[in-house]
């Protein structure tokens, strides 16, 4: 089984900063509901299954159209991965037909964006096109056509590690990025990095290269924010999964409190900082740098040297980067956002290889791994709270500088 842990982008931190208020204290519980949206201008549905390469675990995918801008000229593309950690579509090059707008930076060049995620990179060229998902639309967005052979990657963007560019590598025809973000890069984006990474290029021949300035205007967006109405946000909802299931289907709700179908009802909202992270404490110790990721495919937490009784997977048992441990382990950790706002999550983490031996099942509630190597320094341990935490959970994604009932955006709440 291959480790495809999680698609949270390493540079989440480089999205524009928001300044978030704080507010009193409030409490959230890990009590779960399962009611789902069934239909909607705003709903898609989704399902967890093994995704268009077929060996996909515990991922959410989604159908989403993309046409030339302003045109009738249009393709639906399965198997798009739903993820929450991340803003801005991207589509593989292989599972597009047609021919999107090439973005050109000021020099007339193509626009090439390098995206790092942990362990693996997206690389390819900007273009543009009207995304539609469900009854929404935005317009004239720019996406991320993911490609190894147009153009060359700097050794800058692959950092050693592989592409994430074909169906073998993702794993999808795609990825949609629906974060707390706007844009995938922010601000950060906005100069040249001389000394450190940089995501945006201008490709003046296929194997010549040169980061550039990108405005906020021209990144990759996340497409929800450029939809006419139902544009503050999103809702994952998916039934409850005891163990583990052959497949799942849900809902992807756009906007919050913009319909009667969206409403935040009882959900505690967890606003977030400046780089989208919240606090999670376990046994008294804080992790500030913990988020909720539905394109993660597990719990992702500490290292078994801080909790003994998880044991990594072995290198030979083709889990590798998951958890192995003897019996099924039961914990307790407690969200707190920003806001002061805290609600504690009960999980558990079973054996990977176990579950994995059921190769007729693609969705698992007790699936996790070690967000950080065994030996690194705890200081550097965060949870990822992946699709596992989102099984019998209303998980609400609210957008930066976006007005909702639960208060201005980025937050999450459920």
């Amino acid at each position: 089984m291959t480790d495809f842990r999680r698609l949270l982008i390493a540079v989440i931190g480089l999205a524009c900063a928001v300044s978030v208020g704080c507010g009193g204290g409030s409490s959230g519980s890990s009590t779960k509901t399962t009611v789902i949206a069934q239909s909607g201008s705003n709903v898609a549905p989704i399902v967890v299954n093994s995704g268009p390469a077929n060996f996909y675990v515990n991922g959410a995918f989604a159908n989403v159209t993309v046409c030339v801008p302003g045109t009738s000229t249009c393709q639906t593309i399965d198997g798009v991965l739903v993820d929450t950690g991340s803003s801005g579509l991207r589509i593989l090059s292989s599972a597009l037909t047609i021919a999107l707008p090439q973005q050109k930076a000021a020099s007339g060049s193509p626009v090439v964006e390098c995206l790092q995620f942990l362990g693996s990179y997206t690389w390819g060229p900007v273009q543009t096109a009207d995304v539609q998902i469900a009854g929404e639309k935005a317009a004239s967005a720019p996406i991320q056509v993911l490609s190894n052979t147009e153009f060359a990657a700097p050794n800058a963007c692959s950092n050693g590690f592989p592409s994430a560019n074909t169906i073998d590598t993702l794993g999808a025809n795609g990825i949609l990025g629906i974060g707390s973000a706007t844009q995938d890069c922010g601000t950060y984006c906005e100069q040249v990095h001389t000394s450190s990474f940089n995501p945006y290029y201008e490709c003046t021949s296929a194997s010549s290269c040169q980061a550039i300035i990108e405005s906020l205007a021209q990144q990759v967006v996340n497409p929800v924010a450029l939809f006419a109405s139902d544009n503050n946000g999103v809702i994952v909802e998916l039934p409850a999964v005891s163990g583990s299931a052959a497949t799942i289907t849900g809902s992807l709700v756009f906007g919050i409190g913009t319909q009667s179908n969206n409403g935040l009802g009882r959900a505690t909202v967890f606003t977030t900082d400046s780089t989208l992270f919240f606090n999670v404490k376990y046994k008294g110790t804080s992790y500030p740098s913990s988020f909720i990721d539905s394109g993660s495919n597990g719990y992702f937490l500490l290292d078994s040297s801080i909790v003994p009784a998880l044991t990594d997977c072995s290198s030979t048992s083709g889990v590798a980067g998951f958890y192995c441990p003897s019996t099924i382990q039961n914990f307790s950790a407690t969200n707190e956002g920003l806001n002061r706002a805290t609600g504690t999550v009960d999980f558990s983490i079973a054996n990977a290889q176990s579950l994995f031996a059921n190769t007729s099942d693609t969705a698992f509630s007790e699936l996790g791994g070690p967000s950080i190597p065994a030996g690194t320094s705890s200081s550097q341990a965060y949870f990822d709270w992946g699709l596992p935490f989102f099984y019998g959970r209303n998980v609400y994604t609210a957008i930066e500088g976006k007005s909702t009932p639960g208060g201005t955006g980025p937050y999450w709440a459920y």
